[in-house]
């Protein structure tokens, strides 16, 4: 990648019920995220069991995954915000190393 520099961030992926996306899209603005993408009927087996992804009546009643790429200080913040949703609702975060070249959009 010859002319290309990386500059360290963290990828912050957060799987909630549909109803909660505006909480945490909300959140992400609060801690000004820059950006974030949100996938929505999303699938998979976890802690409460399979979840199938289908819109029963609109798509708040399926999964979401939003992810955003921010620098490290802001993970703490985006945690901290989250705490109060997954004490209430399932969910989860996860968090990765990433590398982006073109660190002012960040």
């Amino acid at each position: 990648m010859a002319g290309l520099t990386l500059h360290p961030m963290k990828e912050v992926r957060i799987i909630v019920e549909g109803d909660n996306r505006p909480f945490v899209t909300d959140l992400l603005e609060k801690v000004n995220a820059t950006g974030y993408t949100i996938l929505g009927n999303v699938s998979g087996k976890g802690h409460h069991g399979f979840h199938e992804a289908h819109y029963m009546f609109n798509d708040t009643e399926s999964l979401v995954m939003i992810m955003t790429v921010v620098p490290e200080e802001k993970v703490e913040p985006i945690l901290a915000g989250l705490r109060p949703l997954f004490d209430r609702h399932s969910g989860v975060m996860f968090v990765s190393d990433v590398a982006v070249s073109r660190r002012e959009r960040f």
